[in-house]
């Protein structure tokens, strides 16, 4: 396929936001696509080179792409420049300083390498040549090729196109919408979406239902659905393993042999943030390969005392980790076991799975298996939450004996249980952030007092607005707020963001911070819930907890269903 065929479908699917639509728009593209093309054409239509746990960024900046174009329409970088800073796009600022080639009619192949040559480009002057390597890809496109090659290369591709909608649109490329779930299946064992396309042209459906666990592809993880009692949780479950909720990093370890691999919740490879970790994984669990689940949590090596999540967020970064590791130590607090040594553990119960667990973990002083209770009694699961909220934890999670590992999915083989009661909340909720307001008073020399909080609408990828926040940063906080908000900053509101509310400043949806609030209420200005009559749910007194979540994504944010559990449930008294 010719990449300039490409920007076309891009173009029909930057002007839609109707999901039936897109799903039209992808599965033609899809059956237009062969099976050399398709993992490349999936990925770039995600915005990306490959998968996020692969590490494999261009490596581009703003600064560097703006050289690129001056150089391949010999114009002088400042006008570049002003052509950005007037379009607030850098795919029209190219488009447009382009304007009147024609392009070499490159294909998707040639396309891809050139940008993976790109982003592997490394060791001296690399800067240099990655920018010559990027002008000559311009110099030899159209300029609608360059719009999207330019949004594609500093991660603004903004199709906004989620994970279900390429599942869909998979299975409709195949005439049968009834695959979806087989499909979806796979993609929750590899995390690879290209990589599920092209199983699927190659080797079909049956290529498809044969796909494993693979150590070294993440497994999506399984989430948790919430309950506001012990009661609730043992009438739903009668037995229960209730552990300990952890408030860290969670954790996804794969060790093959010497070699140890660590994904966030997110996907993302944090193997090299968490060195003793990976040391103590390749030292004390005893398998050849084995994938393994759990929280990471920074703790006083002195007295053993836990720390808050805002103090295990500082072990999050690229540079001098050796020397933080040393001051803020981890302790790894595994709950699950989902590979051993050739054999899927993830169909297998949770109780086989758990003892299993236990079972190859050698004791030591870094790694120990989550606290866990096997019970039936409402009573037991009142005291271990108890001693946990005691310790500074979040509080328990149940979980079904007998279930599977439900990779991707919220369900009710594992149930949150937090404090909330009285009419109260007491629990944070995650909110994406896509817009802000510039402030007043004090605030206007930050030039932001407030944020625009949204949750997740699974169902039409969309994100509904729940909450302005204005309260618990600090000023050195909402400085630096402003300078990554305006990294993302649209000219309009982002076409997946539904709100009434008009934002000073629209951003793409991909922060997320935690808010708590003195409850849910019902409320016409948002849309998050919204009924038939116009009212939908909003957080009274909201305040932030925290920084931003950088180990959460945007559709990680909490979802419109949970926020009206919520509700329902703050108005029973529980713990």
């Amino acid at each position: 396929m010719e990449f300039l065929t490409l920007t076309e479908y891009f173009e029909r699917l930057e002007s839609t936001s109707k999901r039936l639509e897109m799903f039209e728009i992808l599965a033609e593209l899809f059956k237009s696509s062969s099976a050399e093309d398709i993992d490349k054409i999936v990925y770039m239509s995600q915005g990306q080179l490959l998968p996020p746990f692969h590490g494999l960024e261009t490596g581009i900046s703003e600064k560097l792409i703006e050289r690129a174009i001056a150089e391949a329409s010999d114009e002088p970088v400042k006008k570049v420049e002003h052509a950005y800073k007037e379009t607030g796009d850098m795919g029209l600022a190219a488009e447009g300083l382009l304007r009147g080639r024609k392009g070499y009619g490159l294909t998707v192949l040639q396309v891809y390498e050139e940008l993976t040559d790109i982003a592997m480009t490394g060791g001296t002057k690399s800067v240099e040549r990655k920018i010559g390597m990027l002008a000559n890809l311009f110099r030899g496109m159209s300029p609608k090729e360059a719009k999207y090659i330019a949004r594609l290369v500093i991660g603004k591709l903004r199709l906004g196109i989620g994970d279900p909608t390429f599942l869909e649109s998979l299975s409709l490329a195949q005439g049968d919408r009834e695959l979806r779930p087989v499909l979806e299946r796979a993609y929750n064992i590899c995390s690879d979406l290209g990589l599920v396309a092209k199983t699927l042209l190659e080797k079909g459906m049956e290529g498809i239902s044969k796909m494993r666990v693979t150590v070294g592809y993440p497994i999506r993880m399984a989430l948790c659905e919430r309950l506001p009692s012990p009661e609730d949780i043992i009438a739903k479950m009668g037995t229960a393993a209730i552990e300990a909720k952890y408030d860290g990093f969670r954790v996804q370890c794969h060790k093959d042999g010497d070699k140890i691999e660590m994904f966030s919740r997110n996907l993302e490879k944090t193997t090299r943030m968490f060195p003793e970790i990976a040391a103590a994984v390749l030292k004390y669990v005893r398998a050849k390969r084995a994938i393994i689940e759990g929280e990471a949590l920074a703790y006083n090596e002195e007295s053993g005392e836990l720390l808050p999540f805002q103090v295990t967020i500082q072990r999050k970064r690229k540079h001098g980790i050796e020397e933080l590791s040393k001051e803020l130590p981890l302790k790894f607090f595994v709950f699950d076991l989902l590979y051993l040594d050739d054999e899927d553990y993830t169909e297998k119960p949770f109780t086989e799975r758990r003892a299993k667990l236990e079972a190859i973990i050698d004791k030591n002083s870094i790694i120990e298996p989550s606290e866990m209770v096997l019970t039936g009694n409402p009573a037991d699961i009142h005291r271990l939450f108890e001693n946990t909220i005691e310790r500074g934890l979040e509080g328990a999670i149940a979980k079904r004996p007998d279930a599977p590992y439900a990779a991707g999915a919220r369900n009710f083989n594992w149930i949150k249980l937090k404090r909330s009661y009285k009419g109260e909340l007491s629990d944070t909720v995650d909110v994406c952030i896509v817009g802000y307001f510039t402030g007043r008073g004090a605030r206007t020399k930050f030039g932001i007092g407030g944020l625009l909080g949204a949750v997740y609408d699974p169902e039409s990828e969309t994100f509904k607005t729940l909450s302005k926040i204005g309260s618990g940063f600090s000023d050195e906080e909402f400085a630096q707020l402003k300078t990554m908000l305006d990294g993302i900053k649209l000219k309009h509101k982002h076409k997946n963001v539904d709100s009434d509310m008009s934002a000073d400043i629209w951003v793409e949806p991909r922060y997320v911070i935690s808010v708590t609030a003195d409850e849910i209420t019902r409320s016409p200005m948002h849309t998050a819930g919204r009924d038939k009559e116009g009212i939908g749910y909003a957080l009274r007194f909201p305040r932030a907890k925290g920084f931003i979540r950088t180990d959460k994504k945007a559709e990680d944010a909490n979802t419109v269903s949970e926020i009206i559990d919520m509700y329902e449930q703050q108005k029973k008294v529980s713990l």
